[in-house]
Order: C-alpha cells, then sequence, then structure tokens
C-alpha cells in the first residue's frame, strides 16, 4: 500500500485551509448551478496560476503531445483547471450532488457484474482515474442503493485532509486512507463483500514502470493486487462530465480480466488512456504522474 504522506502541522498549511474553507463556504452560498460554474472559474482564473497548476498541465500535455499547438495545450489545460473546480466544489455539495445524481442512468455491462456481485456477496473493486469527476459514479451508484468506500491518498495539509475526507464519507463511505491506517478496515470492508473505488492514476515510486500515454509511468499495483487476494472482479468507471459543464454520463465498463499484476494494472493504464485520448480536458494533467520526465520537457 506504500507508506503515508507525512501531515505538516504548521502556519502556512493552516492558513491555506483557511483560504479554501472561505472560498467554499462562499460558493455554497450560491444556487447549485451557479456554484458549480463560479468555483470552475476561481480555480481557472485564479488558483491554477497562481498554484503552477496550468503551468504543470501545459508540461505534461507538451511531453504526450509534443506536435500539439500552444495554443490548443493551453485551451485543453484551462479547461482541466475549470473541470478540477468545477469538480471540488460539486463534492463539498454532496447533498445536492447525490439528489442530481439519483436519475441518471449507469450504463455499461460492468452493471450487471456489479449486481451479481453483490447478490452473491462478492466483492468488487472499481477503477479509474482523475477523470471528469470521478466521485459522480460514486454518488450515483450510492443513491440507486449501491454504497461504494474509496482508497484515497491523504493529503500533506492535515488541516484540508480531515474535510476533505469527510466530503468523500458523505458521497458514499467509507474511506480507507492509504498507508497501514487505513489497510485493517479496507480489508474488512472487502471481505464483507463491500464495495471499493480506486484512482490508479497517480505516481507512485514503489509501483511498476508501465506505460500510460506513451510514456513509463510509475504505477501502484494495489487494484490488481486487491482485486487477485479477494477474487473480486475489476470494473473500470467513469463519471464524464457533459457539455453543459453540470451533468455527468455515468458508465461501468467491462471488467479487466484477472492476470498478473502488471498485466493487469497495464489494461487498467489503457483503459484510462483510450478515455484521455478522446477526452483530454477531462483529465486532471495538474499531478506530476511523469515524474522525471516532466522536468527534462522544462529544461528542453
Amino acid at each position: 500500500m506504500g507508506s503515508e504522506p507525512r501531515s505538516e502541522h504548521n502556519l502556512t498549511n493552516w492558513v491555506s485551509d483557511r483560504v479554501i474553507r472561505s472560498l467554499i463556504g462562499l460558493a455554497q452560498r450560491l444556487p447549485y448551478e451557479r456554484r458549480v460554474r463560479f468555483f470552475g472559474r476561481i480555480v481557472r482564473n485564479i488558483v491554477a496560476p497562481l498554484a503552477g497548476y496550468r503551468r504543470r498541465a501545459m508540461v505534461n500535455l507538451q511531453l504526450v503531445f509534443p506536435d500539439m499547438p500552444p495554443a490548443e495545450r493551453m485551451r485543453i489545460a484551462n479547461a482541466v483547471a475549470d473541470n478540477v473546480g468545477r469538480s471540488l466544489i460539486e463534492n463539498y455539495s454532496a447533498k445536492e450532488f447525490k439528489e442530481r445524481m439519483a436519475d441518471v442512468a449507469i450504463e455499461g455491462p460492468g452493471l450487471q457484474v456489479l449486481i451479481e456481485a453483490r447478490r452473491s456477496g462478492r466483492p468488487v473493486i472499481l477503477v479509474s482515474g482523475h477523470f471528469g469527476n470521478y466521485e459522480a459514479v460514486r454518488a450515483a451508484l450510492a443513491m440507486q442503493g449501491y454504497p461504494v468506500g474509496c482508497l484515497y491518498r491523504p493529503m500533506r495539509n492535515p488541516y484540508f485532509n480531515a474535510h476533505y475526507k469527510k466530503t468523500l464519507e458523505d458521497i458514499s463511505g467509507p474511506a480507507f486512507p492509504q498507508g497501514k491506517s487505513g489497510m485493517r478496515g479496507l480489508v474488512r470492508h472487502l471481505k464483507d463483500g463491500g464495495m471499493l473505488g480506486i484512482l490508479n492514476d497517480l505516481h507512485h515510486w514503489r509501483g511498476a514502470s508501465l506505460d500510460f500515454l506513451g510514456k513509463p509511468a510509475m504505477t501502484a499495483l494495489t487494484t490488481a493486487e486487491l482485486a487477485l487476494k479477494f477474487d473480486a472482479p475489476i470494473i473500470p468507471f467513469y463519471g464524464t462530465r457533459l457539455e453543459n459543464g453540470i451533468d455527468f454520463k455515468v458508465e461501468l465498463e467491462a471488467p479487466i480480466p484477472h492476470g498478473d499484476p502488471e498485466t493487469i494494472t497495464q489494461a487498467i493504464n489503457d483503459n484510462l488512456a483510450r478515455r484521455v485520448r478522446k477526452s483530454p480536458e477531462q483529465w486532471f494533467w495538474i499531478h506530476r504522474r511523469w515524474k522525471g520526465a516532466d522536468k527534462a520537457v522544462l529544461k528542453s
């Protein structure tokens, strides 16, 4: 599972958290749709430039798509920042978000696999990446009687992490932190036939070097190892944001075939990569997915 990030209780993190809380509180005074659009603009026009998210997205896009015109990279980077902002405030608006997702049709062959596993008491692992708003799927499933726990990477800012964890649980708990502290609960959850959502697209220094979007990327084998250990189907899931910027298409794809951990994980990477190539503005290019390679782009 890897080591847990080190929490940093300091004044900078406390102030940062207070600023974020204030912005979220301000946004929550607005009607839902205005709130989502407002927070998208805030992250796109203020947070992304100041925090370096736009620059990192541009670097990652140049790494993967070196022939892409700079103007197109900028368009995608801005759209990504807007999506990140919208996703954040949606997740902090759990009640209204879930109500909006209640009547959304869940599409794809993975739904029947999930239903049959639930009937037989078999655990299920749903896997995705930071694409669209991944929590839209957990919200839709929860509203239709299928609560999905999640494995998450704790934030270094402990003040922010406390309420971030609560938002995950408000949408469809429980939430298990990556590392030893969350392992016991996660194991019990799967042994009891629970459903678990995992995002498998962050750099993991103890992972395997596998292909993602044509570049080697250190990728955690956790999803595959858990699925093999508990004989759980691995169902790719996606909550793709629609053109109106508010609603989602929710899909559960056919399960990834079991095999050895690296083969399974490469199939997970390939599955997400197909989505990203089709709709690059939906994926969170702001993460350092290719640590080391991104520095080479900056030097070029």
